[in-house]
C-alpha cells in the first residue's frame, strides 16, 4: 500500500518545513485537524475536587491553558491569590506566559527547561519547605514529576483544571487516508466518539509520545510507526524514514 494521504490529529505547527520537505520528496498530502479541544474545568467541577487555591504556597505550571483556567477559576471563586506564590513552569515560554495574569517581575517565577527534572532541580533545599500544587489536565499524567516529588519529599497535591473534548469529526472520511498521526489518548478517545464502529484496516498508525501508546493498544489499533527516537525525534523525521523503509 502506498502512503499519498496523511492525517495528523492537531492543528498545523508554525513551521512546516519539515513536512514540506517529506511531501516534496514522497509526493503525500498531508492534512491537519486537531480531534480534540481543551476547556477549563466550570468551578462545578473544579470545587469537586476539594482543592482550596490557598492551601498552596506554590504552584507548577506546564501549559498556557491551565494557566488561564487557574487564574480563571480562582476569579470565579472570589479566591486572591497572594502576591507571594510562587510559580514553577516547565518551560520559559510557559513563565512568560504568566505576564498575561500577574506582573511578572513582581512575583516569584522560576522555569525548567521542558523536564520533570528540571523543575524539581528548581526547587533544591531553598523551596523545599513550600506546599505545592501541580496543575494537570484531565486524562494525563504527571507520574514522572509526582515521583520525584516523592523521592525529594516534597509536599504537594495534584489538581485538574483543564479537560480535553471532542471535535466533531463526523464529517471526516478516515478512509480517504493511508496514514494516521496520534499524540494524545483524548485522540483515541474522540476517534472512538466519532466512529465508534472505525476499522483499521490497512490504514497505517503513528504514535508520538508514551502516553498516547497506551491508549491506541488498548483501543486494538497497530501502531506501525512510534515516535519520538533517537533517529527521529519529530513525527515528520519518523513519516519520512518509514517511507524510505516501504518504498
Amino acid at each position: 500500500m502506498s502512503i499519498k494521504k496523511i492525517l495528523v490529529s492537531q492543528n498545523a505547527p508554525r513551521v512546516l518545513t519539515q513536512y514540506e520537505t517529506v511531501t516534496e520528496k514522497f509526493g503525500v498530502s498531508f492534512q491537519f485537524t486537531p480531534f480534540f479541544k481543551i476547556e477549563p474545568l466550570t468551578s462545578r467541577e473544579f470545587r469537586a475536587q476539594r482543592i482550596n487555591l490557598l492551601d498552596y504556597t506554590a504552584i507548577v505550571f506546564s501549559s498556557r491553558h491551565v494557566i488561564d483556567a487557574f487564574f480563571s477559576l480562582a476569579e470565579e471563586l472570589r479566591v486572591k491569590i497572594p502576591e507571594t506564590m510562587k510559580y514553577f513552569c516547565t518551560t520559559e515560554a510557559v513563565a512568560m506566559y504568566l505576564q498575561k495574569h500577574i506582573v511578572y517581575r513582581k512575583r516569584k517565577i522560576f522555569y525548567g527547561t521542558g523536564t520533570s527534572e528540571s523543575v524539581v532541580a528548581l526547587i533544591g533545599p531553598k523551596h523545599k519547605g513550600e506546599k505545592f500544587l501541580i496543575t494537570m489536565t484531565e486524562g494525563s499524567s504527571v507520574d514522572a514529576l509526582a515521583s520525584l516529588f516523592v523521592e525529594k519529599k516534597l509536599d504537594y497535591a495534584t489538581g485538574v483544571f483543564v479537560k480535553p473534548v471532542s471535535q466533531d469529526l463526523k464529517e471526516l472520511d478516515l478512509k480517504a487516508f493511508d496514514m494516521i498521526v496520534f499524540y494524545n489518548p483524548a485522540d483515541v478517545k474522540s476517534l472512538q466518539e466519532n466512529f465508534p464502529g472505525f476499522e483499521q484496516g490497512d490504514i497505517k498508525m503513528v504514535s508520538f509520545g508514551r502516553s498516547i501508546v497506551k491508549a491506541m493498544e488498548e483501543a486494538g489499533l497497530r501502531i506501525d510507526v512510534k515516535a519520538p527516537s533517537p533517529e527521529a525525534p519529530s513525527v515528520a523525521r519518523a513519516i519520512e524514514l518509514y517511507l524510505e523503509s516501504v518504498k
